[in-house]
């Protein structure tokens, strides 16, 4: 008598919802998986895949596995999203994302339209808006990337590119901004090369249009855009090493509450834009659901990691006392934000844009990539009021570090 694999009904269920599996008996779909949060249209699963996950959701015109085994576990998948072979966890893909062979994408990311990655990519805790490629041999985790204006036009990130991020103290306090959100979800922003054989150590804060020249690892802010960059190795050295000195700790608080309040205006862009677009796709509603959840969780993870890096803090230093003592109010105040009252400027592009023929279309890049440069601004401008709002309330927390800096 032949014995079927686990869950082996499930891929029968699945193919005869119409999905396409060469080796029904080579997948394996979890018990808790629920099949009506996955569309077979045009469901396309490889030999040795495996599905798991409660919170699973797979949009038409997936295709998993075609360069080797994937497996998908708490995902959402939006519509033609191409995962050729590797590890998928507890992230949000959106339309026509695709990964090479060897991924490992752990639990926090967000890959908007068309970003994808080579073999062997590793990210965590990681967002890349429409477009952004991810060369081969990459570990970027615990960032934000944007900026490109279409598949041709596209920020990239060279092979063998790493983005340093954690610290010698143990500290995750690194999440690095290459771009922004209130400029790059307008998707006219000239595109950012970061150099392959290269790094960045993060927290960085990176101009739109920036060239990073190969086999440069960055240690500093370039916040002006447009720049070329090329960074020599350090001179070789010995000297003593003092644990949790935190000499630059007024930057790297900056830098995090300024992740923290694009993560807030992200959401806001998710919340009174993105939401339309979504609601007009099968299974659009559980991917943006899911997206809005991974943004919540990704602000919760800032502020866990700020919160541990305050406790190592010397209580000695007067502004690291300050941080110490204000470090949960300063969290709090992210974890919390939910901006609803619009101002002029938000008023002003969302009436706009709901006249344009694409918002009725539903087409979410196309109609963004129609905008002309006025209504752009428009957008830029409210969600830049966020950010700059939020970094000014935490500023007044902490008064020694001005936490309200943005852009030079």
């Amino acid at each position: 008598m032949e014995i079927q694999p686990r869950g082996y009904k499930k891929v029968v269920q699945l193919i005869d919802k119409g999905a396409t599996v060469p080796n029904p008996s080579s997948l394996h779909i979890g018990d808790e998986v629920d099949l009506s949060r996955i569309s077979a249209k045009g469901l396309t699963i490889y030999p040795g895949c495996r599905i798991y996950g409660a919170e699973t959701v797979i949009s038409p015109g997936v295709v998993l596995g075609a360069e080797g085994p994937v497996t998908v576990d708490d995902c959402a998948l939006g519509p033609k999203v191409e995962l050729k072979g590797g590890y998928f966890k507890q992230s949000v893909l959106l339309e026509k994302a695709n990964m090479g062979l060897g991924a490992q994408v752990r639990e926090g990311c967000l890959l908007e339209e068309e970003a994808n990655g080579a073999h062997c990519v590793g990210l965590k805790q990681t967002i890349l808006f429409p477009f952004v490629t991810l060369g081969s041999l990459i570990n970027f985790c615990d960032c934000l990337m944007a900026g490109g204006t279409n598949r041709k036009e596209h920020s990239e990130v060279g092979s063998s590119y790493v983005h340093f991020n954690y610290t010698p103290d143990g500290d995750k306090t690194t999440a690095s901004l290459f771009g922004d959100v209130p400029r790059g979800v307008m998707l006219n922003q000239p595109p950012i090369f970061l150099g392959g054989q290269g790094g960045a150590v993060g927290p960085l804060r990176l101009g739109y249009g920036t060239v990073i020249a190969a086999g440069s690892v960055l240690r500093e802010d370039v916040v002006e855009d447009r720049k070329l960059v090329f960074i020599s190795p350090p001179p070789g050295l010995q000297r003593g090493h003092s644990p949790h000195a935190y000499k630059n700790l007024s930057r790297i608080v900056r830098n995090n509450v300024m992740y923290l309040a694009n993560l807030v205006a992200l959401e806001e862009w998710y919340r009174s834009v993105r939401h339309s677009f979504f609601s007009r796709q099968e299974m659009g509603e559980l991917v943006y659901s899911a997206a809005l959840e991974l943004l919540s969780a990704a602000k919760d993870e800032r502020a866990k990691r700020l919160e541990a890096m305050a406790e190592k803090v010397p209580e000695a230093d007067s502004a690291g006392a300050e941080f110490r003592a204000r470090v949960g109010a300063i969290c709090d105040l992210f974890r919390s934000a939910q901006p609803s009252a619009k101002g002029q400027a938000a008023e002003g592009f969302l009436a706009a844009l709901q006249t344009t023929s694409g918002w009725s279309e539903g087409e979410y890049v196309a109609t963004i990539q129609s905008l002309g440069e006025d209504l752009c601004g428009k957008g830029s401008r409210w969600l830049q009021e966020i950010v700059d709002g939020l970094c000014r309330q935490a500023g007044s927390l902490v008064p020694a570090m001005e936490l309200s800096e943005t852009r030079a």
